[in-house]
């Protein structure tokens, strides 16, 4: 496979997915390329046919989603930035249709056009309206394939846009007048939506009752086992380390020191039970891949050292001074009391500390 930054999940985990369909005796459900069980431990793991979990959390929340799938409802999952519901949405859609590339990117700017089709118009003129100078969205394209679509960030496109969706998740077509009155794509078994949408961007396009309807919404909840969310890190880390020419050494107790501190501010609790003043900012796991990455970076790179709990301090301050002035404070805080007691008996905390302690949060 050609090397790039991120292949996606189809051809990242083809060796997995050949190993699954080749094992696969269970029912499939029309136009998947895997059946329920085979998807699910795609996505969970499967020791004895060497799949890797890629999925860490609400395992119920998985089941109930592949069940959506079969169904009738198109699948929205919600919940806060950073829970990985991109990532699950391409896990399912991988394992479901064989790619997952068919993505519609909600924004202010996504039009109808994104969701039905639109037209190359050096053709449009030429020709006239014709099976040719159509251009079909992802959307249509799923549906001729009966494939999945995902829908990114649904609620940032505005209503008129997103209630296009209503008659293609009831009505499973798509009619295209210029073409004829005959001229209706009806969607292939196999076909239907997952969207995705953030908490933090509620109220900035509500979704109408009549689109809720057509979905079935599952929460995807941050991870609150340390254990997992560990396991976690170790793994993304690994993979975007791999193949650098400089490496650095990640002592586990440092992994401790970051999910720790993800954990307690995220919850607004430490594991003690003492209660703080929880950041505006995004503690998820992705941000906390996104620190110790640069953590490694900056020691394997610039200090030729192994990772330090006072590499994790400098670079976690560019998650929590992103959103609110007022987060440097709570970050102080948390700094000059909790991390300030975990120092005593721990190189670790200590180097943590220190570090931050000297950091311009305010």
């Amino acid at each position: 496979m050609e090397m790039v930054l991120r292949a996606p999940a189809e051809e990242k985990y083809a060796e997995e997915l050949t190993r699954l369909k080749e094992a696969d005796d269970g029912p499939r459900p029309p136009g998947w390329r895997l059946s329920a069980r085979a998807v699910r431990r795609f996505i969970l793991g499967d020791e004895a046919l060497k799949v890797s979990r890629k999925f860490y959390g609400d395992d119920p929340l998985v089941d109930r989603a592949i069940v959506s799938l079969m169904g009738a409802q198109g699948l929205m999952m919600v919940g806060e930035p950073g829970t990985a519901k991109s990532m699950l949405s391409e896990l399912l859609a991988a394992a479901v249709s064989g790619q997952s590339g068919l993505v519609v990117q909600g924004s202010a700017g996504t039009t109808e056009d994104h969701i039905r089709y639109s037209w190359n118009y050096a053709l449009l003129l030429a020709e006239g309206p014709s099976a040719r100078a159509l251009v079909p969205s992802p959307v249509f394209q799923a549906m001729r394939s009966g494939g999945i679509v995902r829908f990114e960030e649904l609620t940032r496109c505005p209503p008129e846009v997103q209630d296009a969706l209503i008659s293609i998740l009831s009505e499973k077509t798509i009619a295209v007048p210029e073409l004829g009155e005959s001229q209706t794509l009806r969607a292939k078994p196999g076909f239907n939506v997952i969207g995705t949408a953030n908490l933090r961007d509620r109220g900035v396009h509500e979704m109408s009752s009549a689109l809720k309807r057509r979905f079935n919404f599952e929460t995807v909840h941050p991870i609150s086992d340390p254990g997992f969310e560990k396991e976690l890190v170790l793994k993304e880390l690994a993979e975007r380390l791999a193949g650098l020419e400089a490496g650095s050494e990640i002592d586990p107790g440092v992994i401790d020191v970051l999910v720790q501190t993800f954990q307690d501010l995220r919850s607004g609790r430490t594991k003690e039970g003492t209660s703080l003043s929880r950041p505006d900012a995004v503690m998820s796991t992705a941000e906390a891949v996104n620190v110790v990455h640069a953590a490694a970076l900056e020691a394997a790179f610039l200090d030729k050292a192994a990772v330090s709990g006072a590499h994790i301090a400098r670079q976690v301050q560019g998650v929590v001074l992103k959103d609110n002035p007022e987060d440097g404070k709570k970050f102080k805080a948390y700094v000059d009391h909790v991390a300030k007691d975990r120092s005593g008996g721990n190189a670790h905390w200590k180097a943590f500390y220190q570090t931050a302690r000297k950091l311009k949060l305010v």
